[in-house]
């Protein structure tokens, strides 16, 4: 696993964070450095789906990056003869995904296709993940995306909504920014690192509240709603069709 290192150097271009092929190289490597808990969440995730998936169910991961998500479910949901569908738009992330599957003799078992996931045909889904990526679709357009996925599913399917949230109260918000700051130091990052990615998702991360995306899923028409994980800033929910 390639280390992440874009943002170690103060000679770094501060500019909009996009998921280039340098990205793609060491994405693997920066998500287990900066989200905290991300291997339990993808576990607690496998569990749900365990008690809601039929077998020849499909499950698509819209965001899908390196595809580390869908083949670590497919290992843990092996017994249950499901099929995986990872997509994005990334052709570097979908060239990852596809090694993956090769190296680990999952390509019969999980597919990726590089599309944008708000034009992707994801029609009869058992269940979609959603792992930290709706926090990259512009605001305006959420409502209507999770509407698309809404219709997508099968009834009784389940949607896994991962996101960084933010808190609406000012000192609890700054608490948990710094202690997530505090995560990332632990995990080697300095402070220039922090500093410069921090400038470089300003304007294309744009996280919501917890109580704003329950909304928004009910809004969408999801019947029930409930959180399943949740580690300051970070938060997990499963909403179910």
């Amino acid at each position: 696993m390639a280390k992440d290192e874009i943002f170690k150097s103060e000679k770094s271009i501060a500019e909009d964070f996009r998921f280039t092929a340098q990205v793609a190289e060491v994405f693997d490597d920066m998500l287990a450095r900066s989200v905290p808990n991300y291997q339990q969440v993808i576990s607690m995730s496998a569990q749900i789906l365990s008690k809601f998936l039929k077998p020849g169910d499909t499950v698509y991961d819209l965001g899908c990056s390196t595809g580390a998500t869908l083949l670590e479910l497919a290992r843990q949901l092996g017994e249950l003869d499901l099929k995986f569908c990872g997509i994005d738009n990334s052709p570097a992330m979908i060239s990852k995904a596809v090694l993956k599957a090769e190296i680990y003799s999952k390509k019969e078992q999980v597919r990726f296709m590089e599309q944008d996931i708000t034009e992707a045909d994801i029609s009869g889904a058992g269940a979609i993940i959603l792992n930290y990526t709706l926090q990259f679709i512009r605001p305006m357009l959420r409502l209507e995306f999770l509407k698309k996925v809404h219709r997508a599913l099968k009834p009784g399917g389940v949607l896994i909504l991962s996101e960084k949230i933010i808190s609406h109260d000012p000192q609890l918000n700054r608490a948990f920014i710094d202690f997530y700051y505090k995560f990332k130091r632990e995990q080697g990052y300095s402070e220039i690192e922090i500093s410069k990615k921090r400038e470089a998702l300003e304007n294309v991360l744009i996280p919501f509240s917890s109580a704003e995306n329950r909304k928004l899923l009910k809004e969408a028409g999801f019947s029930s709603i409930e959180p399943f994980f949740q580690w300051f800033n970070f938060s997990s929910f499963v909403a179910v069709k």
